[in-house]
């Protein structure tokens, strides 16, 4: 397992079989997954998925990376980052946490950590899509810097989201 960075709070490593209790966890909840599936994994769902994000680790040429985020104080589980390629070959950002941690200014943190991770790899700027209901991923990606592109419709969530980017 291996750390990718650190934050004051947290580590961002890695995904392993053992933390498939709390990622089925969380991405079986219809609040987390709203904004990023339009639905709740299934059981079945999730016991596919997360063995299929640690073997992306093997392949050189992935362009899919999802990471655990573990609490420092405690070494839980609360939370994955992404940075993953678009269909326009950007660099995409993204977060999610369990329910049972939000509103405790993990977001921020995290993302800031994700940004400063992406600018010493040398990528020269990143994208935020935000669904427009989630004003606190909004908020955050603001605080940022992010920059306002554009509004679109996703084919996938068919919903209104807010494309951002940020020029490192």
């Amino acid at each position: 397992m291996q750390l990718i960075f650190e934050t004051s709070g947290f580590k961002v490593r890695e995904l392993t079989l053992r933390d498939f209790k709390p990622f089925h966890e969380m991405h079986s909840n219809v609040n987390v997954m709203q904004y990023v599936r339009g639905r709740a994994m299934t059981y079945e769902e999730n016991k596919k998925e997360l063995p299929s994000l640690i073997e992306r680790y093997k392949n050189p040429k992935n362009d899919f990376w999802i990471y655990a985020i573990e609490r420092k104080e405690d070494a839980h589980f609360v939370g994955t980052v992404a940075l993953v390629k678009d269909e326009q070959n950007e660099d995409e950002i993204g977060y999610r946490f369990l329910e049972k941690y939000w509103g405790n200014g993990y977001g921020f943190e995290i993302a800031e950590g994700l940004v400063s991770y992406c600018r010493s790899i040398g990528l020269p700027k990143l994208i935020a899509n935000v669904v427009v209901k989630n004003e606190a991923s909004t908020k955050i990606i603001k605080k940022l810097g992010f920059q306002f592109v554009e509004n679109f419709v996703s084919d996938d969530l068919k919903l209104p989201e807010r494309k951002f980017i940020l020029n490192l």
